[in-house]
């Protein structure tokens, strides 16, 4: 679930996880100020993802910092950035084939664990060099 600091008013209905990704070079400032009683601002490096809780009807004010300032460079409607938010046993993992199930990709390499005599490898590293 996503980390909420500043909780939604009660009377608010309708709340949606969404996702922003600063797909920038530069620092952004992500601001939802058009809720009545409720003021959401939170830094975004780049590269970096926000996810967080708002209503369907807000919109999220991405404000790009310069130097000394910041410039208002995108408005976008919050329902365009929501999230399906998955099941619980969506986490899991298939522990047999370790694969993640929401990537599908291995979530770890195999490492050739073979024991051996480790000092092997100096003695013949050393015979060679007398």
């Amino acid at each position: 679930m996503a980390q909420i600091l500043d909780s939604l008013p009660p009377e608010q209905s309708g709340k949606i996880l969404c996702c922003y990704v600063n797909a920038t070079s530069k620092i952004q400032i992500a601001r939802i100020s058009d809720i009545p009683s409720w003021y959401f601002e939170r830094v975004v490096f780049p590269g970096q993802r926000l996810v967080f809780e708002a209503p369907k009807v807000a919109h999220l004010e991405i404000h790009t910092g310069m130097m000394a300032s910041a410039i208002l460079s995108d408005t976008i409607p919050c329902d365009r950035l929501a999230l399906d938010e998955p099941s619980t046993n969506e986490f899991g993992t298939d522990s047999e084939t370790g694969i993640d199930p929401i990537n599908k990709k291995k979530l770890m390499q195999t490492i050739n664990t073979k024991i051996g005599d480790p000092t092997q490898s100096f003695k013949m590293a050393g015979a060679s060099i007398s």
